[in-house]
């Protein structure tokens, strides 16, 4: 069995698909790690849902901002944005199973691979002050609301950049849009944790007082595996932890790549698309 990592795919299918063949990806015996983002953007979201979906347990992703920003759409009133590409999936005849399918999908995965140790994936990070199993924890407060009955209640309000900084004691929304906005948003903090939303570049537009968040973090003995950044080009300058960066912005014009999360070789294919 292999396992890979791949980074945001945000509608791009054809690269995914020769990607899949470029590793001869084998389902019954492979396994893959999404890092989430799988629609928006990017031509063909749809058939990336379908997709993933139709791997089974032989793919596992993470819940990113664009498909919480679907869910949102679709079942929490929110509006679509003028560059969405999400009209094909809100018409499609299947819509509601894959929906159902997405909405189901955790904020975090986690586990041990030999000579690696363990190796944790979201779509955005880890606070510093967050262990594996804290993160996995809280992570598991918000998909327990996204599978109660109440959540369209929390899709129509999970979007805020306030509160900007985790405390233990937040409770309610507040509490679950700052584990929202960590796991699925975040990209530079200050010394105590508190969250950026303004800056969404790479390193050299980090404001005054912030740095990337693998720079505070304290994991040393985790391996973590995120998307969400295609600024930083795969690359995690500084990094305190071991932080492999997956999004190497294939629905820019970059690439779709793959890691090896056994030898940590990187495998990638052009982008396609035109931008």
């Amino acid at each position: 069995m292999t396992a890979y990592a791949i980074g945001d795919l945000q509608g791009c299918h054809a690269e995914f698909v020769e990607l899949l063949e470029r590793i001869a990806f084998d389902p019954a015996c492979d396994r893959l790690w999404l890092a989430g983002d799988l629609v928006n953007r990017g031509p063909q979201s749809l058939a990336c849902l379908r997709e993933v979906r139709a791997l089974g347990e032989a793919a596992y992703t993470v819940l990113g901002n664009h498909d919480l920003h679907l869910l949102a759409v679709a079942r929490g009133g929110a509006r679509l944005n003028r560059k969405d590409t999400l009209d094909e999936i809100l018409a499609a005849p299947d819509r509601e199973a894959l929906l159902d399918w997405l909405q189901s999908r955790p904020l975090l995965v986690r586990e041990n691979f030999d000579g690696q140790g363990e190796t944790v994936m979201t779509h955005a990070g880890l606070l510093p002050d967050w262990s594996p199993e804290q993160a996995a924890s809280l992570a598991g407060e918000v998909e327990e609301r996204l599978g109660s009955e109440r959540s369209g209640a929390f899709l129509e309000r999970m979007y805020g950049n306030e509160p900007a900084c985790w405390e233990a004691s937040l409770d309610g929304i507040d509490r679950l849009r700052v584990i929202v906005n960590v796991l699925t948003r975040m990209r530079f903090i200050d010394a105590d944790g508190c969250l950026d939303f303004s800056a969404k570049e790479g390193l050299d537009s980090a404001p005054a007082g912030f740095a990337p968040w693998f720079r505070y973090s304290r994991q040393d003995d985790v391996r973590l595996l995120f998307g969400h950044w295609a600024a930083l080009e795969g690359r995690t300058e500084g990094a305190r932890v071991r932080a492999e960066a997956l999004d190497t912005g294939c629905v820019w014009g970059g690439s779709l790549i793959a890691l090896n999360l056994a030898t940590g070789e990187r495998i990638g294919v052009p982008s396609r698309q035109r931008h």
